[in-house]
């Protein structure tokens, strides 16, 4: 429950709306991000965010993995001004939920609020209100397709880890909320706080690329049973080394022409592209972890020279390794 000290204090008013069915993580990742940051700044902040969950009725609700949280009534924020208005996402059900009544409180409150986002899914409660009409957004990519097709007013980009557009903000599913936390959160404190808020919750203060670009080891073993858990392994820790298709097959106990038409029907890519995406990876976190030199990492990952580094990075995140570093590195923020 908000308390006087909400008013007193000039505090900035995080609303996080919750629903039956609500993603957990959508709602208390962002919730902990701008939590983080006050108590950071400590004194030195004369606007500390104070952060609420609300839902029609108040009461306990009960999120998607099962845990119930306590909410406050929307009638008891009448008289608060809101700041930040957040809408979780959730499909329970196995669609997007969307409640009427939430969706007229948002559009009713939406205008004095000075940013209004959404997490995952939440934007089809968003685009409900038809605040989103004209405006480009995204939405957990999986989710993204059928968002359009409800929508045609709405620009739905799949890639993007969140979008601002005007005061309205989306993003991504699930821990893409806490991105979106920490890029408000930039945009109020300044680039300082965000890094060290990122820090404190062991994240990046800007992810590399977007969501299409999800950890690559991960991806490769989406598959159930493909088989070549043990070989992604093996190449993650000699990437330095010999990994053409023939030496690939040789670890894997087949022949190369049957390695290479297996591999691709299990896994959906050649191995030579799960190679140049492992090493592209290992060197984005040597870059964003050491101090050493971009020579030494293009030789650590396999690339051989520095070059063929460069053009990598070019070619798939459209930066230069330096530049790359200057972004994403932990000592960016000096």
């Amino acid at each position: 429950m908000i308390g006087e000290r909400t008013v007193r204090s000039n505090a900035r008013l995080v609303v996080m709306l919750a629903y039956e069915g609500a993603n957990l993580i959508d709602i208390c990742g962002p919730l902990q991000t701008f939590s983080s940051a006050t108590r950071l700044m400590g004194n030195r902040c004369t606007r500390p965010y104070v952060g609420t969950v609300a839902s029609l009725a108040g009461g306990l609700v009960t999120t998607a993995p099962g845990l119930a949280i306590m909410t406050q009534s929307l009638a008891g924020l009448d008289c608060h001004a809101i700041d930040t208005l957040i809408v979780p996402g959730g499909s329970p059900q196995g669609a997007p939920v969307i409640v009427p009544e939430l969706v007229a409180w948002i559009t009713r409150r939406a205008c004095a609020a000075r940013r209004v986002a959404s997490v995952c899914t939440g934007a089809f409660m968003l685009a409900a209100t038809g605040l989103l009409d004209r405006k480009r957004v995204t939405t957990h990519w999986s989710w993204a397709e059928r968002l359009a097709e409800l929508h045609p007013k709405v620009r739905v980009d799949p890639d993007p880890i969140f979008i601002k557009e005007g005061k309205m903000w989306t993003s991504a599913g699930v821990t893409a909320g806490i991105d979106l936390a920490l890029a408000q959160i930039a945009e109020d404190f300044g680039h300082h706080v965000a890094l060290a808020t990122a820090r404190q919750l062991v994240m990046f203060i800007k992810r590399p690329g977007g969501q299409s670009q999800f950890s690559v080891p991960l991806a490769s073993q989406l598959s159930e049973g493909e088989g070549f858990t043990g070989l992604h392994a093996w190449i993650a820790d000699h990437l330095s080394g010999d990994l053409r298709v023939e030496r690939l097959a040789r670890q894997a106990g087949m022949s190369p022409r049957t390695f290479a038409r297996l591999y691709k029907a299990r896994v959906g890519r050649t191995p030579a592209k799960t190679v140049e995406a492992m090493r592209l990876e290992a060197a984005c976190r040597a870059l964003e972890e050491s101090a050493a030199p971009i020579k030494r990492i293009a030789t650590q990952v396999g690339y051989g020279d520095e070059q063929n580094l460069w053009r990598m990075f070019q070619r798939h995140l459209g930066v230069s390794p330096t530049e790359y570093r200057a972004r994403f590195s932990s000592a960016a923020d000096g």
